[in-house]
């Protein structure tokens, strides 16, 4: 039998055998070059099974997400991988069959959001996965995300259809809260915070507070190669490129400090996109530095940020690793994102989209650098917000697996 209503030999305490639930997992992803999206997977995996064991559930998973040209190291007994091109979403293609062998559907937005700002094939891919779910009736839920801009009356007509058809609609900060609200009054919609703060790590706190303190620096290839380019996309007030050499420059002149390069996102097809390409550059500019190695997965990239005793970090999920780890941490924003995840966890230390230049974004560093207790202090009373805010989605995520579950 597949997944619905299908038994397997595992047994809770009172030595019943647990119906097991198949649950697809839509636009994560296991082997991404951008840990960040690494990251909400093994996250979100790590929330579903809880909750499906505390309805008394053993959960079997579907990943469907964007096609990588490595193979997932994740995939196993338990875990089935189906990745996503034009091919597969033709009619009777991988995915409509993907979801006929499913009971539910968790959908995270490929790590960035329901929007139609990317452009209009990004847009058509991640509704019509979503509408596939719907046509085969199986309850879908947006797992916390960004949730919108839509510019368009069509776009916004899609998207409200997809959010009011949904079981739950979850938005990662206030912003998201009320676009969803807006398009789509009547949905189902509720507050939650970016499920990347719950990814598994080990531990390293103990390196932290030696006498040369351990600062790592997270440059964002995307912010990088804009900035060379002279495109300026997201249009920040500054040159990243020039506010980055000169920022090294302060920290590597400064004895007591040891500066680690760490790259959160690879993409060997894109090189302008590839932390670890600028790593590479800024590391024979800097010899001072440490060229930190490409990390395999999220889990050890959260591990080693542990370790540091502030970050300044160009990606977000570099960001969400340092605070939820306990490490100050310095965002450089580049999108509404950051200051809507941050600004719900009031914290407000941050490099904004607008209103430095290269000299105060690194003052800005400088001033975290000397306030880090305070800072940690801040990251203290945040991190007891996201468990509150964590707490609604699991407790959705209970009902609808044991609901799913007495109807198979």
């Amino acid at each position: 039998m597949h997944g619905r209503a299908a038994l397997r030999d595992d047994c809770h305490g009172n030595g019943q055998i647990a119906p097991t639930i198949t649950i697809g997992l839509l636009w994560h992803s296991l082997n991404s070059g951008n840990l960040g999206i690494g990251a909400l997977t093994l996250a979100n995996l790590a929330i579903a099974r809880e909750a499906a064991r505390r309805a008394g559930l053993t959960p079997r998973f579907v990943i469907m997400g964007a096609r990588e040209s490595e193979p997932p190291p994740f995939a196993g007994l338990d875990i089935q991988c189906v990745a996503i091109d034009s091919r597969a979403l033709k009619p009777g293609g991988a995915i409509w069959r993907a979801m006929g062998k499913v009971d539910c559907v968790l959908d995270i937005g490929a790590g960035d959001s329901f929007t139609d700002i990317y452009g209009p094939r990004r847009f058509l891919f991640l509704t019509l996965t979503k509408l596939f779910a719907l046509a085969r009736g199986r309850p879908l839920v947006l797992s916390p995300q960004t949730i919108g801009p839509f510019t368009g009356a069509g776009y916004k007509a899609i998207a409200a259809f997809i959010m009011r058809r949904s079981r739950a609609v979850f938005a990662r900060d206030e912003a998201s809260l009320a676009a969803a609200l807006s398009l789509a009054p009547d949905a189902n919609v509720k507050l939650a915070v970016d499920v990347a703060f719950e990814l598994p790590f080990t531990d390293r706190a103990s390196l932290r507070g030696s006498s040369v303190l351990r600062i790592g620096v997270n440059v964002s290839g995307l912010l990088f190669g804009e900035a060379e380019r002279g495109t300026n996309h997201f249009g920040l007030s500054y040159d990243y490129t020039v506010f980055t050499r000169r920022l090294l420059s302060a920290l590597t002149q400064q004895p007591s400090l040891q500066v680690h390069l760490i790259p959160h996102a690879t993409n060997r097809e894109n090189p302008v996109d590839d932390d670890g390409v600028v790593a590479d550059r800024l590391a024979r500019e800097f010899p001072a530095v440490i060229r930190v190695p490409d990390f395999a997965d999220p889990s050890r990239a959260k591990s080693y940020i542990s370790g540091l005793d502030l970050l300044v970090a160009g990606r977000m999920h570099a960001c969400i690793a340092a605070f939820s780890t306990g490490v100050p941490v310095v965002p450089v924003a580049y999108s509404r994102k950051f200051t809507g995840l941050f600004g719900l966890l009031d914290y407000d230390m941050m490099i904004p989209v607008k209103g430095m230049d290269e000299d105060a974004a690194v003052a800005c560093v400088m001033q975290a650098l000397g306030s880090r207790l305070q800072l940690a202090a801040t990251e203290v009373e945040g991190l007891a917000k996201v468990e509150t805010l964590l707490a609604g989605y699991r407790a959705t995520l209970s009902g609808l697996f044991a609901s799913v579950s007495q109807r198979s």
